[in-house]
């Protein structure tokens, strides 16, 4: 008798219930591929604290089908944490992180599934057009992509998702790394392992709106740079270095002015602005301290990264 394999499919959610039973829907086309390997599947719902009904559509779809589970959080704790519960709850030889809103298209589970079978990892996504997102968040998306592969030594693709299929070592890598403060697009390149990129083209949601704007997408690129680069603190000493040397050069230049010419007093208003610059610099440098040091004051109380309410 062949053994099965077992596939999880973990999926964050939330407020996502006009999407939950539509995500299952598409996922389930791929059964007939995937006994024909000889895989089974599970379904793991993450509710990430949703105030809709995501919850219940959850379990409505488990009367309906035993391999669908659920995991809810007391509240929200963000997408970060309801990946890492995904994949330390999965039971499955392979794991797969996908998005409810079927922008990672559940058809390309069987060419992923092949790609693993050929000896690779993982294999990961990345769209090659964002068609359908607001421009400028498109023009800074690439910005921060390109800025991570200069200043960082962790290969973040341009476009990358987190639709990605694991074997479990890969899994068991990943949660080895339990850090609070989580930007799981580093994580992955972090821990290495043979990974097959395969593109496609964006994919807009079915339904509902996205719970990333504009404002959440530049704090969570902040911490991706802070987590995997240590480059702004360079940037910070470097500037500190600068402007002392700039502020020496000016001392020395007042004490000739003074000398020769004897005369103190003019030049106020240059001197102003000067310095107001380098108050301004120093508040910057400060603040990428600042960024460094309450990820510092969050990893050390060792808070738990999420919390269960409830887990079927």
């Amino acid at each position: 008798m062949v053994k099965m394999s077992l596939l999880s499919v973990v999926v964050p959610c939330y407020n996502e219930e006009e999407n939950v039973a539509l995500f299952y829907e598409e996922l389930i086309k791929n059964e007939v591929f995937f006994r024909s390997k000889d895989v089974e599947l599970e379904v793991l719902y993450i509710d990430d604290g949703s105030k809709d009904r995501t919850a219940e559509r959850v379990k409505k779809l488990r009367e309906r089908d035993g391999r669908v589970r659920l995991v809810s959080f007391s509240r929200n704790f963000g997408k970060e944490a309801a990946m890492y519960a995904g994949l330390e709850k999965s039971k499955g030889d392979y794991v797969v992180l996908m998005d409810v809103d079927l922008q990672d298209p559940p058809a390309l589970l069987p060419e992923m599934y092949s790609h693993i079978q050929e000896g690779y990892d993982s294999v990961a996504t990345r769209r090659v057009s964002r068609k359908g997102e607001p421009p400028i968040r498109s023009f800074f998306a690439r910005v921060f992509y390109r800025l991570m592969k200069k200043i960082s030594k962790t290969e973040i693709m341009d476009g990358a998702r987190d639709y990605r299929l694991m074997t479990r070592q890969m899994v068991d890598a990943i949660l080895s790394m339990q850090e609070y403060n989580r930007f799981t697009k580093g994580i992955f390149g972090w821990v290495g392992f043979s990974t097959k990129w395969l593109e496609y083209e964006n994919v807009e949601r079915i339904k509902g709106e996205t719970k990333w704007n504009f404002w959440k997408l530049l704090v969570y690129s902040i911490e991706g740079i802070t987590a995997f680069s240590t480059v702004p603190l360079m940037f910070a000493s470097l500037m500190g270095v600068l402007f002392c040397v700039v502020a020496f050069l000016m001392i020395v230049f007042i004490i000739v002015r003074k000398l020769i010419f004897g005369d103190p007093v003019s030049g106020w208003p240059s001197l102003v602005c000067i310095i107001l610059m380098t108050s301004g610099v120093q508040f910057f440098c400060t603040g990428i301290l600042g960024q460094y040091l309450a990820k510092t004051y969050m990893e050390v109380k060792r808070r738990p990264i999420y919390l269960i309410k409830e887990e079927l």
